[in-house]
């Protein structure tokens, strides 16, 4: 009988994510094994090599967003407010301005590895539902179909958040929210049909 473990896999992925945020794409198993305060061979055995990691680790940023995007959707009674906090909270883990940067120079390690790049594609995919789900609930007569307009918001945060990292001002949410501010305000206006004299 095989013996129950001990640390979890959510253990092992939080402290890969801490690391990452530290280091970016230079980071070491023995440094997430550090931070969870396990042997390297746990984290290797469970793993299996740094871009095993990465690959769990992008499930796990995947799953933990769309959690926190639904949990934004849910604290918001008015649709529009909850479309917002869930464009919002896409990059809510990304922590400060270094720590974003680090997050975000994995990308280059994502784009070269087919797999990791796949388990991106999916990432983004699952936030554009969550999105699209958002959309269809809030009233937006100007807003494009909600395919659209998920993919719109989705391309505004990521942007966003790359843009922020480089040149960083104010908190990331304040920058997001204003964005996502500018273009739900533009969707939420009605044409008033013009008037012949």
């Amino acid at each position: 009988m095989a013996r129950p473990k001990t640390i979890t896999d959510d253990r092992l992925l939080a402290a890969a994510a801490v690391v990452t945020g530290r280091i970016g794409p230079a980071f070491t198993l023995a440094q997430v094994a550090g931070e969870a305060g396990v042997s390297v061979g746990t984290v290797a055995g469970r793993f299996g090599s740094k871009l095993g990691l990465l690959a769990a680790l992008t499930r796990y940023t995947t799953a933990n967003a769309v959690a926190a995007m639904r949990a934004a959707r849910v604290a918001e009674p008015d649709p529009v407010a909850a479309l917002r906090a869930a464009a919002v909270s896409t990059h809510g883990g990304l922590g400060d301005a270094e720590s974003a940067a680090n997050h975000l120079r994995l990308l280059g390690v994502d784009l070269g590895d087919a797999r990791l790049t796949a388990l991106l594609g999916e990432h983004f995919a699952a936030l554009e539902v969550e999105l699209r789900a958002a959309v269809e609930a809030a009233d937006l007569p100007a807003a494009p179909p909600p395919p659209v307009a998920a993919r719109v918001l989705l391309s505004l945060v990521n942007g966003a958040s790359i843009d922020w990292s480089i040149r960083p001002s104010g908190p990331l949410a304040d920058r997001l929210t204003e964005d996502t501010d500018a273009v739900l305000d533009a969707w939420r206006r009605t044409t008033e049909p013009t008037r012949g004299n």
